[in-house]
């Protein structure tokens, strides 16, 4: 997702630094972005490649982030490790710059409260794949100030966005919807009611969706929907506990594309 984000900044026109890990994570994350901008000028979707990676940083050290006016944290949906990294986001920044969020479930005044700032703080949502998604989920928090909004608002929309806005609840509008049903086309497929093929296709051609629920689970990752399940399931109760399937299926390792394996072969 963070490497999806810098690819829709750089291909703007808008200067984008990615912070990794290590020096390693770092040169990995680069030849990813640029190999996935080179892709997409080839299918004509970025007029002009080299000054995109031009637009480009890569590095491991967060003094880099120092005179960023918006830093968009980009870790895996684990609220301890979240809180982590948005603590040593918030002390390299300016005291004015806006910190965001990209969690899709996790809630923003729960993150909120590790920062000194939470004026300063929200959820921005993006949609996987990011460069070719419309939409930026904007979550406010109780802190959240309208100015810090309108940034974010502002920042999405150059990078041709859409924006809705919403309040801080479980999975916000967008995951509480798409985990619903995300879930409910897993208990299908458990039970035999029709193959993974078919389900996909009742949505895809009686519904218009751009691709069916599981396709779409395991361009996610079912290791990553399985921790929205749980922790919606948490919080909102049974119609979210996730399926057995689904379970079974990250624990052998079928996490979807990035495995090679999910309710599809990739």
């Amino acid at each position: 997702m963070g490497g999806g984000i810098a690819h829709a900044f750089a291909a703007a026109g808008v200067d984008v630094i990615v912070v990794e890990v290590d020096h390693d994570c770092a040169d990995a994350t680069r030849r990813a972005i640029v190999q996935s901008l080179s892709h997409a000028g080839a299918r004509g979707h970025v007029s002009d490649v080299e000054a995109a990676i031009a637009h480009l940083s890569v590095t491991d050290e967060r003094t880099a982030l120092s005179d960023a006016p918006l830093v968009v944290e980009a870790v895996p949906e684990q609220l301890d490790l979240k809180r982590h990294v948005l603590g040593r986001i918030e002390a390299a920044v300016a005291p004015d710059a806006v910190v965001a969020s990209n969690t899709s479930s996790i809630s923003i005044d729960s993150l909120a409260a590790a920062l000194d700032r939470p004026a300063r703080f929200l959820g921005m949502h993006f949609f996987n794949p990011v460069p070719v998604s419309q939409l930026v989920e904007l979550v406010r928090g109780a802190a959240t100030d309208p100015e810090a909004l309108a940034s974010a608002r502002a920042a999405a929309e150059r990078i041709g966005k859409e924006t809705i806005e919403v309040a801080d609840a479980p999975g916000f509008a967008s995951s509480r919807l798409g985990v619903a049903m995300g879930l409910e086309a897993i208990r299908m497929l458990e039970g035999r009611v029709a193959s993974a093929e078919d389900i996909d296709r009742a949505m895809v051609l009686g519904y218009r969706f751009p691709m069916g629920p599981l396709r779409l689970t395991d361009l996610v990752g079912l290791d990553v929907r399985l921790g929205i399940a749980e922790y919606l399931h948490a919080q909102l109760g049974e119609r979210f506990a996730p399926p057995e399937l689904l379970r079974d299926k990250v624990a052998r390792g079928e996490l979807g594309k990035k495995s090679g394996r999910g309710f599809f072969d990739w």
